[in-house]
Formats: structure tokens, sequence, C-alpha cells
């Protein structure tokens, strides 16, 4: 996709299609005014582009926000039996934020009736109109079938407001959440509520992302894991938890109507530098479809994250090793040099430090891998390629492990410009993009010590363009 694009919206799953809507700007690589784009896919990894959906008007730039099938009409859009997809997002008024106004943003309404090709801007607009807060966006809208009405989840300042309605229209404020919890490095954006099932048990999560103050600089997403009542959330503790601890997934929001899957897409860039990264027709690009889940760390809940399971329909050629004790594996010699993206799994009984190295013949590289003596992963882009268009690119990144076990799994997902680390059964989860002057061909994994490696298995991926 060519021009600027950043956060996902509106995503939304009816007849066997996704929907990804996303804040576009159709005239340059950097951010303006805001359109909501559109594409559509069966399996989340090919994609088709369609027409603009949504474009910004009077009432302002069209902002991130949130899309539900309305099944039962209680909006009233629906007609001669046609259910309407309904969205809900922030309406952006730049004139009323240069002139110093407070209540620049506000919550719209659009609905389609031919499954999301078109979209009709409700006449009433807005419908959540702003009490004069500066920051007031991106609402999240879901339907709670015990208390059998919409919650919607709104970002506000530093926190959260809870709001309720019956059909869309007419919202009732229920609660506030997060004023004297989680990270306040930034302001609170794009929200989700949602449940998961932890062994036939409910357990409510509700993500933040949050801008600036992430774990390793600038943008984050952070979450909590408690009960929600349909009026209140209550987390289980004050923990502060982040659900990717690289530097470059931020925005991210889960799909709705999916049923028992809960599937998670970000926006795979940083407010630090998302919009001085040396691209030229292109600005951004959205992370891998992730399946969420629930697992115990001791008595704490966390949120982990796996690669969908269709990522598998992209697999061609594979090579494998078992059982392996070395320091040092050149796997381009033994599989072949890498040729666009792939996945790596690697797993072992007995964790020691590591290092995966990907590099090119310019010696440029972007090194992966774990320090034992403090219990980290680590990403480092330092001699990457171009780093040098801001001052905070050029980093390790570091996540820590959230368990102790020996007993180790890894997944990578490469691609020519960003790679996506899961281990641990998704525990720990860091989302990294670079830019090489050549792209990486070669793959070795280096150790202090004699690393044993049960299995090793490197899957080159079919382009998901033709």
């Amino acid at each position: 996709m060519e021009h600027w694009m950043n956060d996902p919206n509106g995503l939304v799953y009816y007849k066997g299609v996704y929907h990804l809507f996303y804040q576009y700007y159709p005239g340059g690589t950097v951010w303006g005014p805001m359109h909501w784009g559109h594409a559509t896919s069966n399996d989340l990894f090919h994609w088709k582009h369609q027409p603009i959906a949504l474009y910004p008007d009077t009432l302002g730039y069209i902002f991130s926000g949130s899309a539900v099938v309305d099944e039962k009409n209680t909006s009233g859009f629906g007609k001669e039996g046609r259910v309407p997809l309904v969205a809900m997002f922030t309406y952006h008024d730049p004139k009323g934020e240069k002139e110093g106004a407070t209540d620049f943003q506000n919550q719209g309404l659009a609905y389609s009736l031919d499954d999301g090709k078109t979209w009709v801007k409700y006449p009433g607009n807005p419908v959540l109109k702003n009490p004069g807060i500066k920051d007031f966006r991106d609402p999240k809208v879901s339907w709670n079938p015990v208390a059998k009405k919409w919650i919607l989840t709104l970002a506000v300042l530093d926190h959260i407001n809870f709001y309720s309605s019956p059909d869309l229209k007419t919202w009732t404020k229920e609660s506030e959440f997060g004023k004297d919890l989680g990270a306040h490095g930034g302001v609170w954006e794009c929200p989700d509520l949602f449940s998961l099932d932890y062994h036939g048990k409910k357990k409510w999560i509700l993500i933040v992302n949050l801008n600036p103050g992430g774990p390793n600089k600038g943008s984050a997403t952070q979450y909590f894991v408690g009960d929600f009542d349909g009026h209140y959330f209550t987390p289980f503790d004050k923990q502060i938890r982040w659900l990717d601890y690289g530097p470059d997934e931020y925005a991210g929001v889960t799909y709705a109507n999916t049923g028992n899957r809960r599937i998670f897409l970000g926006w795979m860039s940083n407010w630090l530098y998302g919009q001085q990264v040396p691209t030229e027709k292109w600005r951004s690009a959205m992370t891998i479809p992730r399946e969420l889940s629930l697992r115990k760390a001791g008595n704490k809940f966390l949120l982990t994250s796996a690669p969908i399971t269709e990522l598998k329909t992209l697999a061609k050629k594979s090579f494998t090793l078992a059982n392996v004790n070395a320091s040092h594996i050149d796997l381009g010699s033994r599989a072949g040099k890498l040729e666009g993206a792939a996945s790596l799994k690697i797993t072992s009984d007995k964790l020691e430090d590591f290092s995966i190295i990907l590099s090119n013949s310019l010696g440029q590289k972007l090194v992966i891998g774990y320090r034992k003596g403090d219990n980290t992963y680590f990403i480092d882009r330092r001699k990457s390629g171009k780093v040098d268009f801001e001052k905070d690119f050029a980093s390790i990144h570091t996540s820590p492990r959230f368990t102790s076990d020996e007993k180790f799994d890894l997944t990578l997902v490469i691609d020519v410009a960003s790679v996506e680390l899961f281990a641990d059964n998704g525990m720990t989860v860091m989302t990294e993009i670079f830019f090489p002057d050549q792209n990486f061909s070669d793959i070795a994994i280096d150790s202090k010590n004699s690393f044993h490696i049960k299995d090793l298995q490197l899957t080159s991926l079919q382009s998901i363009y033709k």
C-alpha cells in the first residue's frame, strides 16, 4: 500500500470476510487529514484493497474507532432484512483544535448495508459529544450479552471512560478506570475490552495503548486482566503489563465477531520515528495477526500472543535440525540464503545465552537473543542499516522472560524490514522494524556455551503479493 497508514480501525469479521479499516492519508507519506482506508481478506494474509470507506467532512477528520455487526438491528439502520455493519469513530475538528477549543473530538457513526462495501454517515452525528476534554477518542464498541447492551470503551486523557447504549445512538456514562493504575507516561489511546476463557471461567482484558511511555521508549500497548460487570472494570492487581515489549507494535486492537478466537492486529511502527522512516512510497505496515489467550505465571495472569494458524498456509520449503549441540550454526550455508519472508522455530530443554544474527554482505546485521544473566530477551538493531533518521532508533531493546523454566521455545517471523518474536508460548512478544541497504540473506546462531537445540525449523514463506 502506498502513502501514509497508521492505526488499525473497525476490525470486524462478517460472512467469511475479514475487514481491515485503518488510519489513512492518501495525499502523502506523512500524517495528514485522516480517512478510513479499507482492505478485505479471507485468510488475514492475502488482502484486497477497497475504496476509501470514510472521508473527512465538516465535522472533522476521521480518527480511530471500531465496527460491529448489529445482528438485532438495535440501531434501526437495517432495512429490508439487511443486517447493518455499524462503525463508531472519532471526529477530530482541526479548526477547533487550532483555535484552542477543548471539545474538538466527538464520536460519530456510519453504517453499511452492503456487507462493508459502502458506508453512510449517520445524519445525527455526533452521537457522543465532548464535555470539554482535549483527548476524547478511539471508541471501541462491543455487545455485552449479560447486560444486554452495547458497551463503549473510550480513551479519555490518560484513563478510560465506559458508556452503555441500547441502540448505539444514545450513550450513558457508566464509570471511569485507570486514573491511578497502569503506565501514565503519555496519553491513553485505542482501548479494547473483551473476555477470554480460562479453564472454563471468563476473564476480562482491557487493552490500552500508550504514547509515549512504553517500556522501550515511545509507543506501546499495555493491558489489564480483571472482571467487568457491565458497569465497572475491576483489575485483579495493580501490576503494569505490556502486550508487546518491542518498540514497533502500537494501537493494537482485536477483531469483532470471530467467535471463540480473539485475533489481534497492531500498527507496526512507533510515533518516535513513524513519519521519518527511510521509505519512499509507503509508510508503515501492520503486524501479522495474532491469536490471544491467557496463561498464568505464578499467581499472575498473562496475555499471550501467537501467530494465527493460517500462517502455515504460506509455508514453502523447510529445513530442520534435531538434537544439535553447537556454539555456532551457520543456517545460511546449511539451509540456503534467506529470500524474502521466513519463520524460524527453535525449542530447547536447557536454555543458554544465544544470538540469532540476520546479516547481509555489507556487514549490516540484526541480532536477536537471550541473556541468562538477567533473564531477558533482546533485539539489537544498532548496525541494521539505515538508523540515523532518529536518535533513538539505533538501540538495543529488551524484554523480561516470564518463566525460569529451562525448557524454551521461540518463533521468529522474519520479513525484509521486520521481525516478530514469540517466546515461551507467547508470554514474551517483541516487534521490531529495520531498514538494511541490502536484504538480510544470511542467518546464523551463536552461543557462548554449547547450546542444545532440541528442534529447529527454518521455513521460507510465500509472498502475499501476486
